[in-house]
C-alpha cells in the first residue's frame, strides 16, 4: 500500500491513537485504540480489524480522535466514547449517570427468573408493573422492558440531569413495554408513604442499584471512579445503608400480593441487609452472589405475600 493511502486508512489511525494511549499510560493501547473505534461504529472489534486497510468516514475519524483525546486524559472507557453496553442494549451515556456494571446485568437477570418463575407465576401471570428506583441512564429500567413480561415499567431518579439521560434513552431503545421516567427520591415518585399515595399503583418486583458506600469507602475508591462519576449516587449516609434502609422500610406498601423487592448490596454489608428485612417486618430474604461469587443481591418478600 503506498505511503500516502496509508496515512488515511483505519490502520494508520488506530496506530497512531495507540501510541498517544500507550504514552499517556494506558494499557493495552492497542487494544483499547481499537475498542474505541468499534464502539463509535456500533461494531465488533474484530469488524474493525477486518477494515483496517480502508478509509475512514471523516465524521467517524473526528470522533474517534475526540475519544482518544479524553481517554488519553483519564476519562474512563464508557464515557470517552459516550456510550455503555448492559445486556442486549447499547445505551447513552455520559458524567450525569454512573457507569452501569456487568454485576448489575446479573440483578436484572434475578428479576427476570423471577418473573418467568413459580414466583412470578410465569406466563399465568404475566404483565403488570415493575419500578426501578434510582435508575441513572436507565439501565435495568429498559432491560426489564426489552426482556421482561411487565406491561410498563416506572423508573425513578432523584437527579434531574440523569433522568434527563435515561428520557433519552427510553427515545433511543423504544422498548415493547412503556418506561415513564419519574423525577423524585426513592420511593416517593410512586405516590408517597402509606396513608399519602396519590395512585393505585401497584408492583410486582420493585428493582434498585442504590447507593451503598460509605463517605470513607469513596474516598478510597479508583481515581477513575472517584473523580468522574456522581458521588451522589454512589454514597449512602455514614453506614452505607441509607437507600437500602428506606426501600426495606417502605417498598413492601407499593407490592401487589407475591410481589418482590430486588436490591443490590455492598458484600461487606450483608448481614446488616438480612437484619434490616426482618427489622422492617419483610418474612423472607434470599441473598444471591454475582458473577463473581460475592453476595451481591437481597430479594426479599414481605410479609402476607406468596413464596418466590
Amino acid at each position: 500500500m503506498p505511503e500516502s493511502e496509508r496515512r488515511s486508512s483505519i490502520a494508520w489511525a488506530l496506530d497512531l491513537a495507540a501510541e498517544q494511549l500507550a504514552r499517556a499510560g494506558v494499557l493495552n493501547a492497542k487494544r483499547e485504540a481499537t475498542a474505541l473505534w468499534a464502539a463509535l461504529e456500533g461494531v465488533k472489534p474484530g469488524d474493525v480489524w477486518l477494515r483496517r486497510d480502508g478509509e475512514p468516514a471523516p465524521s467517524l475519524a473526528e470522533l474517534f480522535w475526540e475519544a482518544v483525546e479524553r481517554r488519553a486524559g483519564g476519562v474512563p472507557f464508557p464515557y470517552a466514547v459516550g456510550r455503555a453496553a448492559f445486556r442486549t442494549l447499547s445505551l447513552k451515556l455520559d458524567r450525569r449517570a454512573p457507569i452501569p456494571r456487568p454485576e448489575t446485568e446479573g440483578l436484572v437477570e434475578l428479576v427476570l427468573q423471577w418473573s418467568a418463575g413459580n414466583g412470578g407465576k410465569g406466563g399465568r401471570w404475566g404483565g403488570g408493573l415493575a419500578a426501578d428506583i434510582g435508575t441513572g441512564c436507565g439501565c435495568i429500567a429498559l432491560s426489564l422492558a426489552v426482556e421482561g413480561s411487565f406491561d410498563r415499567v416506572i423508573a425513578v431518579e432523584r437527579s434531574p440531569e440523569a433522568a434527563a439521560l435515561a428520557r433519552e434513552n427510553v427515545a433511543l431503545v423504544g422498548p415493547r413495554s412503556p418506561v415513564e421516567v419519574r423525577e423524585g427520591d426513592l420511593l416517593a415518585p410512586l405516590g408517597g408513604r402509606r396513608g399519602r399515595k396519590r395512585r393505585a399503583e401497584r408492583f410486582r418486583a420493585i428493582v434498585s442499584n442504590p447507593p451503598y458506600l460509605t463517605e470513607a469507602e469513596y474516598e478510597a475508591l479508583d481515581p477513575t471512579v472517584r473523580l468522574f462519576e456522581p458521588r451522589e449516587a454512589l454514597v449512602s449516609g455514614p453506614d452505607g445503608l441509607d437507600a437500602t434502609r428506606a426501600l426495606f422500610a417502605d417498598a413492601a406498601a407499593w407490592l401487589t400480593p407475591g410481589g418482590v423487592l430486588c436490591v443490590e448490596i455492598d458484600e461487606r454489608r450483608t448481614e446488616q441487609v438480612r437484619l434490616l428485612a426482618h427489622e422492617y417486618g419483610w418474612r423472607r430474604i434470599g441473598i444471591h452472589p454475582d458473577l463473581f461469587g460475592r453476595p451481591r443481591y437481597a430479594l426479599a418478600f414481605p410479609a402476607g405475600g406468596e413464596d418466590a
